[in-house]
């Protein structure tokens, strides 16, 4: 089973066909699937958005007040590890409902997870014009806040969002982390606590690299280079020292 998970706020004009081109994608493919949405309290028409696709594909809804970017992913990792029957089969696959990560690029990841990938990194190639210049900014500066202070051995790039983790190793980080959360922080910077995270829990991390896209989305880039900069700095400077040393293919 694949749990393919989703944060969203404020995104109607997106999330409904981010959905629609994962159940196009996964029509032909031989995997059990569930997606779950975790809606952060959104006040456009997301819910409304939302609400044809349960007649379509499995479909939960979980949320609906603000919680923050870092409690949606933890909210929708435990919910994952509380359905699956077999944890070291099933994969939790977490994205973003604004599409800038393409459906498309999942059966790759699918692919080293059926060769024994207990963690699949989705890496961004070099940018292009396309990106906006706030994230091709902090793009730039991002390694340089946080590798002196923390390391992901064999990840380029450890600040994106999407990325595929066996469930096993979900559960594991939810037995050792008990009521604590998950992860911590907003933005790039969960991100990067997720991984230093469950890491230490997997045999085998890979990555792959596959293009975000940012011209499908209507809205501005929520990105604010100085502040996530600084964010991101204050936070591998709290966890100096952290590192993931799994073995690699």
């Amino acid at each position: 089973m694949l749990y393919f998970c989703i944060p969203t706020y404020n995104e109607a004009p997106t999330v409904g066909l981010l959905l629609w081109r994962l159940r196009k994608v996964f029509q032909d493919q031989p995997r059990e699937y569930e997606v779950i949405v975790y809606d952060d309290g959104s006040t456009d028409a997301t819910a409304a958005t939302l609400e044809p696709y349960h007649k379509v594909m499995p479909l939960t809804v979980l949320g609906g007040v603000r919680v923050g970017y870092a409690a949606a992913v933890d909210a929708l990792c435990r919910e994952a590890s509380r359905r699956t029957r077999y944890p070291r089969r099933d994969a939790v696959v977490l994205l973003q409902a604004d599409f800038t990560d393409q459906p498309e690029g999942l059966p790759e990841l699918i692919k080293r997870f059926d060769g024994g990938a207990d963690i699949v990194v989705g890496e961004r190639p070099a940018d292009p014009l396309t990106v906006p210049q706030p994230v091709r900014t902090l793009r730039r500066l991002a390694p340089w806040v946080v590798r002196p202070f923390v390391s992901v051995a064999g990840v380029r790039d450890p600040f994106g969002s999407l990325r595929l983790i066996r469930v096993s190793v979900i559960r594991d980080l939810i037995k050792e982390r008990g009521n604590d959360p998950l992860v911590t922080g907003g933005g790039w910077s969960a991100n990067v606590d997720l991984l230093l995270r469950a890491g230490p829990h997997a045999r085998r991390i890979e990555s792959v690299q596959l293009a975000p896209r940012y011209d499908v989305r209507e809205r501005e880039t929520r990105v604010r280079t100085w502040s996530d900069a600084l964010n991101l700095f204050r936070f591998a400077r709290s966890a100096r020292g952290r590192s993931v040393r799994a073995s690699r293919a």
